[in-house]
């Protein structure tokens, strides 16, 4: 491995690990409160597209942590919008 693989690969584990925590506490909590529904739509379409970069010009680690990424962020974003109505529905009846 040369030292640019080694530094993208280092980067982009960090950033892909660094989403683990907020997927693994909304599953845990089921609370979407504090999460944008823009940012992480915008996010995730960004994340699909660095994915896709990362597939054209054959970037093993950009693949990875992408798909990686991606499937968290698609994750969190799913749950916002699953959980975010039965908040209203909750609010409408208490």
């Amino acid at each position: 491995m040369t030292m640019t693989d080694w530094v993208g690969t280092i980067a982009a584990t960090l950033t892909t690990v660094a989403f683990a925590p907020q997927a693994l506490m909304t599953l845990k909590t089921r609370n979407v409160e504090g999460i944008s529904l823009s940012m992480y739509s915008i996010f995730s379409a960004g994340v699909f597209f660095w994915l896709l970069f990362g597939v054209l010009i054959k970037s093993w680690p950009m693949i990875i942590a992408n798909t990686v990424t991606l499937v968290l962020a698609m994750t969190i974003l799913t749950l916002k919008l699953k959980y975010r109505s039965g908040l209203r529905s909750r609010e409408a009846t208490g």
